[in-house]
């Protein structure tokens, strides 16, 4: 899918997702679906996208896969650059900070990930980069 594409899918996703408090957008091709909103790094403005999660325990799961293309998707390089971060899920607002899941964590989870969908294995092979697995935890702070 050209970038293009998939920026237009995206923003009518979030729109949707956002009018109907999830109720429409909350699953897509069998899993959940969360909308993550980060600060940019360059503009500080605030910019949210739809992605499949996982629940780990306390914890959310995304993958930042953008289809197996050679660089990160730019909302990982928002969450490095500043990992305080927010999701919605359904009607519920969490304020969240992410971090890169360490080797062992991506070896555990990377096996879950692709059980939910199968097409993160044909990203992977798409690229040379491993494709992160990120981790969201509640901010308390």
């Amino acid at each position: 899918m050209r970038d293009r594409t998939a920026k237009h899918l995206s923003t009518l996703h979030r729109v949707v997702y956002r009018a109907t408090r999830g109720r429409l957008g909350r699953r897509l091709v069998n899993n959940d679906m969360l909308l993550l909103s980060t600060t940019g790094r360059r503009s500080g403005r605030d910019h949210t996208v739809p992605l499949l999660y996982l629940r780990d325990g306390d914890e959310l799961v995304v993958i930042a896969s953008w289809g197996g293309r050679d660089v990160n998707p730019e909302w990982y390089l928002n969450l490095v650059a500043n990992p305080e971060a927010s999701v919605q899920i359904d009607g519920t607002r969490l304020d969240v900070v992410a971090t890169t899941a360490a080797p062992s964590q991506r070896t555990r989870l990377w096996p879950r990930v692709l059980a939910a969908y199968d097409g993160y294995g044909q990203y992977q092979s798409r690229t040379e980069r491993e494709i992160p697995v990120v981790i969201l935890s509640r901010n308390s702070g």
